[in-house]
């Protein structure tokens, strides 16, 4: 085992850093920049239309009829985590800076992830058909929730994001491409699912794109001075704070409300997710090019941190599980 693994650390977050790096010394500029910026929105096209091509309607059905569990993980992604970004203005600016505060609440908007949320559910004994349900219908409704979020959370901070014109912009570069991928599903679905490999290269090919267009124009901006390092602990230490409660809240609500292991272990894993690759070409949409890389930099190290968290946490579900199979087996 490497110590990468041991750590727990995901490669693809070392080569995303890797990727600020080097649009921090050497950020694409002049025509170079919208050469990026033309290319960086046909891989956001493709990366839906993938996504699109990838939802299975059999799968989405097989989960769809437990809408209690449904309804509990849509609460705690689009009501309980933007209340709780909220809340984080206490802290402005004595613990934490507007920028990185403005990160928190879009994060805070995001819809669920899907692959990871799904896997962590499976790894730990939990119910993997609703887990599949639920981040899916997750990610295609935070396409329109996301950006009324974003807006209404902007607002109470005086922002003066364009809701109309972002969900008009959202729709045209991510849901058309999305909707015309699940469509031509019944052709294109079987070669999806025989190249998974390839089309997860070419999503992660394009989030790194991105966050490489992004970021440029941020270190033109100067987004190198109002992000020091006391900022970039303080989005850690709040990243790990923000994940325990959610994680608290959703295992406690989960028994109180009366499900058993394998719902508990669903929500509490498609409750407390948010979405990377979503997340960053969404704000590729919603905000100026300059601003783009302060507002997924809490996002970035959020998905870190609940990669790890989780994984421990699945192992010790999974545990649970286990006696609780030996102990049915054995009446």
């Amino acid at each position: 085992m490497s110590w990468l693994q041991r750590l727990r650390i995901d490669k693809f977050l070392l080569v995303l850093l890797m990727v600020v790096l080097l649009a921090s010394l050497l950020p694409c500029e002049g025509i170079w920049q919208t050469f990026f910026e033309h290319l960086t929105t046909a891989a956001i096209a493709l990366l839906f239309f993938m996504h699109g091509a990838k939802l299975s309607r059999e799968a989405i059905v097989a989960g769809m009829s437990h809408w209690k569990l449904h309804l509990v993980v849509f609460l705690s992604t689009f009501a309980l985590f933007p209340l709780l970004g909220l809340s984080m203005n206490l802290l402005v600016p004595g613990l934490m800076t507007p920028t990185v505060y403005l990160g928190f609440l879009y994060l805070c908007a995001l819809p669920a992830t899907v692959q990871s949320a799904i896997a962590f559910t499976s790894a730990a004994g939990g119910n993997v058909a609703a887990a599949i349900c639920s981040a899916s219908a997750s990610s295609i409704l935070g396409v329109f929730l996301s950006p009324l979020l974003v807006g209404a959370l902007m607002h109470t901070q005086g922002g003066n994001t364009d809701v109309l014109h972002a969900i008009g912009s959202i729709i045209l570069q991510l849901m058309v491409p999305f909707v015309i991928g699940h469509l031509a599903r019944p052709l294109i679905g079987k070669w999806i699912d025989r190249h998974r490999k390839l089309i997860n290269l070419t999503d992660r090919s394009s989030i790194l794109l991105v966050v490489y267009t992004a970021f440029s124009a941020a270190v033109v901006e100067g987004i190198w001075h109002t992000i020091d390092g006391w900022s970039l602990l303080t989005i850690l230490v709040m990243s790990l704070v923000l994940l325990a409660v959610v994680l608290i809240i959703n295992t406690y609500a989960a028994r109180w409300l009366g499900f058993d292991t394998a719902d508990e272990i669903t929500i509490v894993f498609c409750g407390s997710k948010k979405s990377l690759a979503n997340g960053i070409p969404m704000a590729n949409v919603l905000f100026p090019a300059a601003a783009v890389g302060a507002m997924v930099l809490p996002l970035m190290i959020f998905h870190q941190v609940q990669l790890m968290v989780c994984a421990v946490l699945a192992q010790r579900y999974a545990r649970k599980t286990a006696q609780q199979r030996e102990v049915a087996e054995t009446k």
